[in-house]
């Protein structure tokens, strides 16, 4: 028996050993990845530098630049004369602005192309580059996020954090939140309820986490308060891992009105005594409308306390509810969707 227990506490230590050299390896990965990636977006910089000091030799002149790379260099790839043109047009921009350059190094090339081509103004490439670090997204990520004008959602929501969080945390949350939040991966019928908005946001988890932004864990839907002899259901509870604190969300497939304010509120507060922990922060709200009036939005939350943002949301895709109610479900297609992949 004894031997047993000695064995099992061997293996365990022995699993430990070989997940904290794994751990160092994936960490090591992960920054040597990181600093291959600067060093090449440093050396296409100096190469755009140089092709821009000597382009005086003429039209030709990077085609020629492009021949010459590619016989000395014939395993690498990257001296088309498309990308030196790129290479040429990176410098160009952020030759004078230190701060973006420094910001857009950490990226892929190629999201740095889709910044190039897409955006004009450097200010708003640095949001796109900081959101892209920060959030982890694919180049195709990248270009939906352009579409669907983040730069202009992002801390665009009515709130009253700035009154009712400390400023540390108020900013933080303001800049996690959008306005509008934009689900156009849901199809729903026209007219639609809340519950129905609600079951497709859970069908769709994944991606709902996704336009909500990194840090967006998500704990339950119709998530049970009980207090005394009432049971009260949140909508969607989330916990945020920067701001340490509950997120509660409520759907309201309407324009928004001043009396949902209260309700959201109670089911704050109702979560901060209830559910929140001494080492959280604060729990927020989140009030999700079809439309809102900024300006009834704005002496709403004058009226509280507690704080809580609003937010418009787009749905993009409508169909018919007879076409609609025709349409096989995943469970007849046999899908079987797993919201970790």
């Amino acid at each position: 028996m004894k031997k047993n227990i000695q064995e099992e506490k061997i293996n365990y230590e022995f699993k430990n050993i070989v997940n904290k050299i794994k751990n160092e390896i994936k960490t090591t990965q992960i920054k040597v990845a990181i600093e291959s990636n600067k060093s090449l977006i440093n050396l296409y910089f100096e190469i755009g530098k140089i092709l821009n000091d000597n382009y005086k030799y003429g039209n030709k002149f990077i085609d020629d630049i492009s021949r010459e790379l590619k016989l000395e260099f014939p395993n690498i790839e990257g001296f088309s004369v498309r990308n030196l043109k790129y290479m040429k047009k990176f410098y160009l921009e952020y030759k004078d602005d230190e701060l973006v350059q420094r910001c857009v190094a950490q990226l892929p090339w190629r999201h740095n192309i889709v910044l190039m081509s897409k955006i004009k103004n450097n200010n708003i490439r640095k949001i796109y580059a900081e959101a892209t670090i920060k959030n982890g997204w694919s180049r195709d990520m990248l270009v939906i996020q352009m579409e669907n004008n983040y730069h202009l959602r992002i801390g665009n929501s009515s709130n009253n954090f700035r009154m009712s969080l400390p400023d540390i945390n108020s900013d933080l949350a303001n800049n996690i939140i959008k306005d509008p939040y934009v689900f156009d991966f849901l199809t729903l019928k026209e007219n639609y309820k809340e519950k129905e908005l609600e079951q497709a946001m859970i069908d769709k988890i994944r991606d709902v986490l996704i336009e909500l932004g990194k840090g967006f864990s998500f704990v339950g839907n119709q998530y049970k308060v009980s207090i005394e002899n009432n049971d009260y259901f949140i909508d969607l509870l989330f916990y945020h891992l920067d701001l340490r604190c509950y997120v509660v969300v409520e759907l309201k497939a309407t324009e928004f009105k001043p009396e949902y304010i209260g309700q959201l509120g109670f089911y704050v507060i109702a979560v901060n005594e209830t559910l929140k922990k001494e080492t959280d922060n604060q729990t927020i709200g989140l009030l999700l409308c079809k439309n809102k009036d900024r300006l009834t939005a704005k002496w709403s939350l004058k009226s509280t306390s507690v704080p809580i943002g609003i937010s418009s949301f787009e749905l993009n895709k409508y169909i018919s509810k007879d076409i609609l109610e025709k349409l096989p479900t995943e469970e007849d297609l046999n899908l079987h969707i797993d919201i970790n992949e």
